[in-house]
């Protein structure tokens, strides 16, 4: 069991570096700042909101690719090798399908999130939590498909991950939400 929480939480890790890479990246690159919807309208609020912007998606995508890269780097090790689904050799069309589809995620749970009425920053729960792992899970499908007994392990684990460091990064005023 220990094995196949390691190895999900390694495969899937340009999904979690991408979803923060909008937070690390909040206060860099401002010309970037621009909403992804335009501030166009859907009903009475946006499509997805102000938050959600071009530089969140860029920024999501590259450290996907990045964290993508250092993986097939890493992957001539043996000890990496042991918890590694694949080799890596596609590294760079994994890393952008990670990223991209934890964006996309994160941009469908925003798109629900206001046609509720729920307001940016507050809890949408269970889906601030795993909108980004199910958007990677799907876009990574044509390089890797996970089976049930991975996905149900990840969607457990990054519930939980997800919480413990927003929560961590709510203490160091890093974010505003404990979400």
């Amino acid at each position: 069991m220990e094995f196949c929480i390691l190895a999900c939480l390694y495969f899937m890790l340009p999904a979690y570096l991408a979803n923060m890479a909008p937070v690390v990246m909040k206060n860099s690159f401002n010309k970037l700042k621009i909403p992804l919807d335009f501030n166009i309208k859907f009903g009475k609020d946006t499509i997805f909101g102000k938050n959600k912007t071009f530089r969140g998606l860029i920024f999501g995508i590259v450290f996907g690719v990045i964290t993508a890269f250092i993986q097939s780097l890493l992957y001539n090790f043996e000890g990496i090798k042991i918890i590694s689904f694949l080799d890596y050799s596609n590294w760079l069309l994994l890393g952008f399908l990670m990223g991209l589809g934890a964006i996309i995620g994160d941009l469908i749970e925003s798109f629900f999130k206001r046609r509720f009425n729920i307001k940016s920053g507050k809890p949408f729960i269970p889906f601030d939590q795993l909108d980004f792992m199910i958007g990677a899970m799907v876009f990574v499908y044509p390089v890797f498909q996970l089976n049930l007994n991975q996905v149900i392990t990840l969607l457990v684990l990054s519930f939980f991950l997800h919480i413990l460091v927003n929560h961590i990064a709510f203490y160091l005023k890093i974010r505003k939400e404990k979400w």
